[in-house]
C-alpha cells in the first residue's frame, strides 16, 4: 500500500491533486492507517493509471468518471490504446530515418540533381500520402489542379495583404476573403469534414506545406479568426448574448481541437461502424467534453444551437458526415 505523498511522487502528482480526485469521487483510497492516512493499492494505482491516460487524450475528469463507471474501459484497452500511439511514431520515425539515410548516401557519392528541387517533390509526396489515400489524391483538387492552385494562392496572398494591413477580422473586405475561402474549401473537398480536417492537420503538421502554399500560421491564424467572426454573425441569429459569448471564447481557446477530433472519429467509424470499441467510447468522451466547452449544459441553450445549425447555410458548410458522426457518438456513449 501507498501512501498519499509516495503516490503523488511516482505519479507527477500534487497532493492536493488526488486529495481532489478522491472528493469527486474519481480514485478513492482503498484503506486508511490507523492514523487516518490514505493508502491506496494495487488497483487504485492501475485506476490511476486509467484517469491519466484518458486525461492525456483530452477528457475532461466528469467524462472520465462516466466512462470508467459505465463504459466498460479497462486497463488493457487503454494501453493497448497507448501502445498504438506510440507504434505510429515510432513508424514514421523509422519511415522519415529511411528518407535521410537516401539522401546522405546520393549526397556522399556526388549525384548532382537539382537538391532543392528534388528535396521539395520528395517531401510533398511523402506529405499528401501521410495524410491522403491515393483514390482521395485523384478527386483533391487541391493537389492535382494547377488552376485550383493559382486560384487559392491569388486569394492567400489577398488575406496575406489583409492581415498584413491590420485589417480587423469583423472587417467588411476581410469578410468577403473569408466567404471565398470557406466557399472554395467546400468546392475542393467535396464538403467532406475529413479531408477539410485533414488538411488542417496537414497545415499544421508540415512546415514544407506551409512554404509552398504561402499559408502561414500567421494567415491561418487571421483566415481562422475571419471565418470565426463569420459564424458568429449567423449564431447571433439564435444564440444569447451569454451564450454567444461562450461560443466565441471557444473559438479563441479551443477551436484547434475539432479537426483531428473529427478525423480521429471518421477513421474510428469506418474501423468500427458499431461504435462498440473502448475507443469509440473515448472519442465519444472527447467531443462531448468539447461540445459543452463551446456551447455549455442548458438544454434550452443546445436547443437554441440546433435550430441555428438546422436554419443556417453557412454553419451547415462543411457538415456533410455531422449526422452520421453524432449518430454514431451517440452509439458510443450509449445515449439516445
Amino acid at each position: 500500500m501507498l501512501k498519499i505523498g509516495q503516490l503523488a511522487r511516482h505519479a507527477g502528482l500534487t497532493v492536493r491533486t488526488l486529495h481532489h480526485y478522491d472528493s469527486i469521487g474519481l480514485l478513492s483510497p482503498s484503506a486508511r492507517s490507523d492514523s487516518g492516512y490514505r493508502l491506496y493499492s494495487r488497483d487504485d494505482v492501475a485506476r490511476l493509471h486509467q484517469i491519466q491516460a484518458l486525461r492525456s487524450f483530452g477528457i475532461t475528469l466528469a467524462d472520465i468518471g462516466t466512462l470508467l463507471a459505465g463504459a466498460g474501459v479497462s486497463s488493457l484497452s487503454i494501453v493497448d490504446r497507448q501502445l498504438a500511439a506510440l507504434d505510429r511514431q515510432i513508424s514514421e520515425a523509422a519511415r522519415m530515418r529511411e528518407q535521410l539515410k537516401r539522401m546522405q548516401k546520393q549526397l556522399a557519392t556526388g549525384e548532382t540533381p537539382d537538391l532543392a528541387s528534388w528535396l521539395t517533390t520528395l517531401e510533398h509526396m511523402t506529405m499528401y500520402e501521410k495524410y491522403f489515400t491515393q483514390d482521395e489524391l485523384a478527386n483533391l483538387a487541391l493537389y492535382h489542379d494547377v488552376n485550383v492552385k493559382a486560384e487559392w494562392r491569388t486569394l492567400v496572398d489577398e488575406v496575406a495583404a489583409l492581415s498584413a494591413a491590420g485589417i480587423a477580422p469583423d472587417n467588411a473586405a476581410a469578410k468577403s476573403a473569408g466567404m471565398r475561402w470557406i466557399e472554395m474549401l467546400e468546392r475542393d473537398t467535396n464538403g467532406s469534414p475529413s479531408l477539410m480536417a485533414r488538411l488542417n492537420i496537414m497545415h499544421d503538421s508540415e512546415p514544407a506545406l506551409q512554404q509552398s502554399t504561402g499559408i502561414t500560421p500567421a494567415i491561418r491564424d487571421f483566415i481562422g479568426r475571419v471565418m470565426g467572426e463569420i459564424k458568429l454573425e449567423a449564431w447571433s441569429r439564435h444564440l444569447l448574448p451569454d451564450e454567444l459569448e461562450q461560443m466565441r471564447r471557444h473559438q479563441a481557446t479551443r477551436a484547434k481541437e475539432w479537426p483531428p477530433l473529427i478525423e480521429s472519429v471518421s477513421r474510428q467509424m469506418q474501423a468500427d461502424p458499431s461504435a462498440a470499441s473502448v475507443d469509440a467510447a473515448i472519442l465519444g468522451g472527447q467531443w462531448m467534453s468539447l461540445f459543452h466547452d463551446m456551447v455549455g449544459n442548458r438544454p434550452e441553450t443546445i436547443a437554441r444551437f440546433r435550430t441555428a445549425i438546422e436554419t443556417e447555410p453557412m454553419l451547415r458548410i462543411g457538415r456533410g458526415m455531422t449526422d452520421e458522426m453524432l449518430a454514431w457518438l451517440r452509439q458510443a456513449l450509449h445515449r439516445d
